[in-house]
């Protein structure tokens, strides 16, 4: 792990996040950042403030800067697939709306103006570099089902078969749940391992990762994180924590622990810097903040299990199931299970959790909840023969423990 200072000047409140490239020699390069350099597919992922500014709408200089970034890196011989955020905010000007709406059905309404606004946009300035793109929206239910995951799976793909440009978005316009800032990044995770990219830049007005505020004097930017280590040690707010005192970094860490655990190197760098974030020289790009692939690259099926299934209930475990799921990668039998809890079907994804209440495995029940507790704790000779299979089958099983 490497740091920089933050340069002397101070920053207002409001004011951006000036560029780091005044200090090249304090980032090195190292095997990560090579990685960066020459990856032959790339996920982009873009935030809403580096592409439109409240009183205008999309900002033309802005996402024409993005995107001749991207077509550099195309060009250069790479696949990309970009995740860009910004349709709610391309929408405020013209509804008139001075702000972001709170109410739900407002920020839909933002959406689907300023998602029509957004794909224009991106058509007009990608077919400067004769560049086809091709939009996907993708929901929360795309990502927690596996059906739908797939299918989103082979789109993506077959859109980069046909040396197409996929530009993803969350389809804000249908999101029934709160449509929250910064789910885009953990989207952009998920798109990287459904792609199976080499390298995942995440792109926002912030220049990289700093051990404190960086709009406070003494602040220091990072330029490698090799694991969580590296962030305890800085005292940086890990996922799931109140705040690291800028907005929206709480869940860029969460993108990129998450990618950087399932063996993808990320880029935490500044829409600013975008060229140079995507830079192919043999040493990669030196600016923003590095996370070394900590991790092995696993299959779809377990990284959705990990990341992206909706988890709807619980199945408890004695030490000796524990034991055998977690030791032994063996499939859960019913003779392991002492409680369950939650309304689930065949088919749903569960949580099972050890006898101090530690989830240690995450995996696809193979029973409705209403017919487990007349199952439960008995041993498979004492079944029935049609109830005795898995209640969750090692294929579909992964361990968090």
């Amino acid at each position: 792990m490497t740091a920089q200072p933050t340069p002397a000047s101070q920053r207002g409140d409001t004011a951006p996040i000036p560029s780091q490239q005044g200090h090249p020699a304090a980032v090195g390069n190292g095997p990560t950042r090579v990685l960066l350099g020459t990856a032959r597919r790339v996920v982009v992922k873009v935030g809403s403030s580096s592409l439109t500014s409240l009183a205008g709408g999309l900002d033309p200089a802005r996402l024409d800067g993005l995107v001749d970034a991207l077509a550099a890196r195309r060009a250069a011989g790479s696949q990309v697939v970009l995740v860009s955020s910004g349709a709610i905010a391309a929408g405020l000007a013209p509804l008139g709306l001075p702000r972001r709406p709170r109410d739900l059905a407002t920020q839909q309404a933002a959406a689907s103006v300023g998602q029509l606004l957004l794909a224009q946009a991106y058509g007009a300035s990608f077919a400067r570099h004769g560049q086809a793109i091709g939009q996907v929206l993708l929901t929360a239910d795309d990502m927690v089902r596996r059906a739908h995951y797939r299918n989103a799976q082979r789109t993506l793909e077959r859109l980069l078969g046909l040396d197409v440009l996929p530009v993803v978005n969350e389809n804000d316009t249908v999101a029934t749940d709160e449509i929250r800032v910064g789910d885009n990044d953990r989207l952009a995770a998920l798109v990287a391992h459904i792609v199976g990219a080499d390298a995942l830049v995440l792109l926002s007005d912030v220049d990289g990762l700093y051990d404190g505020d960086p709009r406070r004097h003494g602040a220091r930017l990072l330029a490698e994180v090799d694991g969580p280590a590296d962030l305890d040690a800085v005292r940086v707010a890990r996922p799931g924590a109140a705040s690291l005192g800028t907005g929206g970094m709480s869940t860029k860490i969460t993108a990129a622990t998450m990618a950087a655990a399932s063996g993808v190197p990320v880029l935490l760098a500044s829409a600013a810097q975008v060229g140079a974030a995507l830079d192919t020289a043999p040493e990669g790009p030196r600016v923003g903040t590095a996370f070394r692939p900590s991790g092995r690259r696993m299959s779809a099926r377990r990284f959705w299990l990990l990341h992206a299934a909706d988890v709807r209930g619980r199945l408890d475990l004695d030490e000796g199931a524990v034991a055998a799921v977690i030791g032994r990668r063996r499939s859960l039998l019913a003779a392991g299970i002492h409680g369950i809890s939650g309304d689930f079907v065949a088919g749903d994804v569960v949580d099972l959790v050890g006898p101090h209440g530690v989830v240690v495995a995450r995996g696809v029940v193979g029973y409705d909840a209403a017919e487990l507790p007349a199952l439960i704790g008995r041993r498979s000779r004492e079944l029935p023969p049609e109830q005795r299979r898995e209640v969750v089958h090692a294929d579909d099983l992964v361990p968090l423990a």
